[in-house]
């Protein structure tokens, strides 16, 4: 299991590599992996649909109790299937659709690591894997979404797409660690077997908002869902493998693998309802709205991502039943209706509706299969979408207090993805053959290979429901947490409620089909608000950061080290005086008993070494104030039993004073850039800096801060650390990192200290 979940990866990069060596055919050869790995997973369906769920198991990060475990039910497996199935034709089709593209195997590439980041979703029994897995998607997703990088279109969508996701993905992280934390471990199968009781915790709304604004941000719920569509930008194989089977179903297969832990919740009910309904609506209105091919299908998308969320939200045995097939339906019908329209774009150079028609006699094989596709998008019999269609009405019908308002927006939906589907399957194709910017021609087969089969499978399924009864049985036993009955799928249940909705929907949405011209312009505008505004809030937010970013520039990081210092210390004092004042801290019992003279002494010397050298404007001078400063701290070091200490400062104050009398004639001259003002200001705030400090120095040497480790170092250092210096032992063993990063700041300097010393500007005038 973690071969075939991590070989996509390793493949991956290999392609730069075998991408001159398999040429033209380079599809059809990666093609061979999501295939061997469907059949491996369909390998397990005898087990699966028997009831069976098969655990696998790896150490990963043993001393966090964190393990790479997988995890292969119903549920999973028919993601699974999905990934790999539609993944080998998605290559295929990738392949043939972008050859002559000089960067054609860096798509493929991506596409191979965005499978294995799926399936690694899906199968993750581990919250930790999980969520790894999740941001992987959305890299490799902002990858593919920006692979026209060249143009400004495709890098604004890729990074709105990325910043929604991963903004989400912060939240689902906190609310993923807190349902760990609640249920005491981050292994799925424990969590799941817990069930509803989790929801007694306090903590339970605050996990399961954090986890919903995850779930709703990766599958475009409103107001999150104005990326989908703007992800168009990629091309058609990217596409068709994110609407179909991927990363926007992300989000509700969380959700759906949670059901068992949230359902009876109100609270999850009623947002997952209300969201997925108006998600559905708004998707289904928009696409009906939109000419361009790909946005019709990507505002689709958006309505069945919000039909899945709102059948996991009413959560009845009808409602996640009705779920699990319509994911499936959507899964083929959409794969197809992508890479035919991407098809029809490839051959004929557009993809407004607008510009399109008469294309059937010219391209019959991508209009017969795109009309099955179109036919199972719009819920008409024979075909498989008509089963999903018909369990929906049935589900909301059975809402409960909801179910008059999803019942409505139900019908409003189905109207109007009728509408839609009319567009994409008759506008193309029927009227007169219309001029197009490439002369239409038929696809060649690995283009018309995926669509064939997906659409063929969408009409097998429709006419033998049978096929697919028990994985998908599997799957609603997975969703529901208890063993599924008889799903009794098929075409006809006799004349009842929901056929007549699906009857009115029908010629509804027939009719706005024919007045399309005349409503749909007038249409958008009505929806506009709900469909664009939460867009407008995302460019509003990222024009604020930019603002934001350029203040912050301006006045904290502007390049002045006296900036920095100010900054450092005024954030410094402002903790301190927090934390003095809100905890009562401060121990002020001042006693001078056992200071001695020599001490005394020295303290002095520093004081006075100090004002010199900020007062005095002789740059020698000021050379050997900073020395005498450090040549004192040297001797406090020694009489207080430090001398390594003393040793290394001794050493550091002579090369310091050394190296500065040795540049002193090629520095400018001192110069008083600042006004007395300023200098008064600078002053006043160090010495509120340092009397803060010493008041924290005082606090501390009269607290009582528990036992020391000394004892621990000296009894331990030998034993453990092998070293007798305990000061060694500390630096390189117990505080090795820091050690390490102080090293590597060091060869950081010294590197730029060669650059400087080695550059001429004469080279370079």
């Amino acid at each position: 299991m973690l071969v075939a979940v991590l070989a996509g990866f390793v493949l991956a990069a290999l392609v730069p590599s075998l991408s001159s060596r398999l040429g033209r055919h380079i599809g059809w050869y990666l093609a061979v992996l999501p295939a061997t790995l469907f059949g491996y997973f369909a390998g397990f369906w005898s087990r699966v649909t028997g009831g069976e769920t098969i655990q696998f198991h790896y150490d990963w990060i043993p001393s966090l109790d964190i393990s790479l475990s997988f995890m292969l039910d119903g549920l999973s497996l028919m993601f699974a299937l999905l990934i790999t199935g539609i993944g080998t034709f998605i290559l295929i089709y990738g392949g043939r659709y972008l050859e002559g593209n000089k960067d054609r195997h860096k798509l493929l590439m991506y596409l191979l690591a965005f499978m294995s980041a799926m399936l690694g979703v899906v199968l993750c029994s581990s919250l930790i894997g999980l969520f790894v897995f999740w941001e992987l998607t959305s890299i490799t997703s902002y990858l593919l979404i920006g692979f026209n990088h060249e143009q400004e279109k495709s890098r604004k969508a890729a990074l709105q797409g990325l910043f929604v996701t991963m903004g989400g993905g912060l939240a689902l992280m906190t609310g993923l660690i807190m349902l760990g934390w609640m249920a005491g471990s981050y292994e799925l199968s424990e969590v799941l077997a817990q069930g509803p009781a989790l929801q007694q915790h306090p903590l339970f709304i605050p996990m399961m908002t954090l986890i919903l604004l995850g779930t709703f941000t990766k599958s475009a719920q409103t107001p999150f869902h104005f990326w989908l569509p703007n992800a168009m930008a990629a091309p058609t194989p990217v596409s068709a493998y994110l609407h179909s089977a991927t990363m926007v179903k992300a989000g509700v297969f969380l959700m759906a693998r949670l059901q068992p832990v949230m359902a009876g919740s109100d609270a999850w009910m009623l947002t997952l309802s209300v969201f997925g309904g108006v998600t559905m609506t708004v998707g289904a209105i928009m696409s009906v709205c939109s000419t361009d091919l790909k946005r019709i299908l990507a505002f689709s998308t958006i309505m069945a991502l919000g039909t899945l969320t709102m059948l996991i939200g009413i959560g009845t045995p009808v409602a996640l039943k009705a779920a699990m097939i319509f994911l499936l339906a959507h899964a083929l019908y959409k794969g197809a209706l992508f890479m035919a329209a991407g098809t029809l774009d490839h051959a004929t150079g557009t993809k407004d509706v607008r510009e399109l028609g008469g294309l059937r006699s010219v391209m019959p094989q991508t209009a017969l299969f795109l009309w099955v596709a179109a036919l199972s998008l719009a819920g008409i019999p024979p075909l498989f979408g008509f089963i999903a269609k018909e369990l929906m009405f049935e589900a909301v019908i059975g809402a409960g207090v909801l179910s008059a308002m999803l019942v409505l927006l139900a019908l409003i939906t189905a109207v109007s993805i009728v509408g839609a589907s009319a567009l994409v399957a008759i506008k193309p194709f029927f009227g007169t053959l219309k001029p197009t910017p490439k002369t239409p021609h038929e696809a060649p087969l690995a283009m018309r290979l995926g669509f064939s089969m997906l659409a063929l499978l969408s009409l097998l399924l429709g006419l033998l429901p049978g096929l697919a009864e028990p994985l998908l049985a599997a799957a609603v036993t997975a969703v529901s947490g208890t063993p599924a009955a008889d799903l009794d799928l098929a075409l006809w249940h006799g004349i009842n409620l929901p056929l007549l909705f699906s009857a009115a929907a029908l010629v509804a949405g027939g009719l706005l089909y024919r007045s399309w011209d005349r409503v749909y312009q007038p249409l958008g505008k009505v929806i506009y608000p709900l469909a664009y505004g939460p867009e407008r809030g995302y460019e509003h937010m990222m024009d604020g950061l930019v603002r934001l970013a350029r203040w912050q520039t301006n006045w904290l990081q502007n390049g002045y080290m006296t900036n920095y210092i100010m900054t450092i210390l005024l954030t410094t004092i402002g903790l301190l005086v927090y934390a003095f004042w809100a905890h009562d801290a401060f121990i002020y019992s001042l006693s001078f008993k056992g200071v001695y003279l020599y001490e005394m002494v020295i303290s002095l010397l520093m004081l006075v070494a100090v004002m010199y050298a900020c007062s005095t404007h002789l740059r020698l001078g000021a050379v050997a104030a900073v020395g005498v400063l450090g040549f004192s701290m040297a001797l406090i070091y020694v009489f207080f039993s430090a001398p390594d200490l003393a040793i290394t400062q001794v050493l550091i104050e002579t090369l310091t004073v050394i190296l500065l009398v040795l540049v002193l004639f090629r520095l400018p001259g001192f110069q008083d850039l600042s006004s007395t003002r300023t200098r008064w200001r600078d002053a006043g705030v160090a010495g509120v800096f340092g009397i803060l400090v010493a008041m924290m120095v005082l606090t501390v040497n009269q607290s009582s801060l528990g036992e020391g480790i000394s004892s621990y170092l000296v009894a331990n250092s030998y034993e453990i650390a092998h070293g007798r210096n305990i000061v060694n032992v500390i630096l390189v063993d117990y505080r090795a990192l820091d050690t390490l990063g102080e090293i590597f700041v060091l060869a950081l300097a010294a590197i730029g200290v060669n650059a400087m010393i080695r550059f001429r500007w004469e080279d370079h005038r």
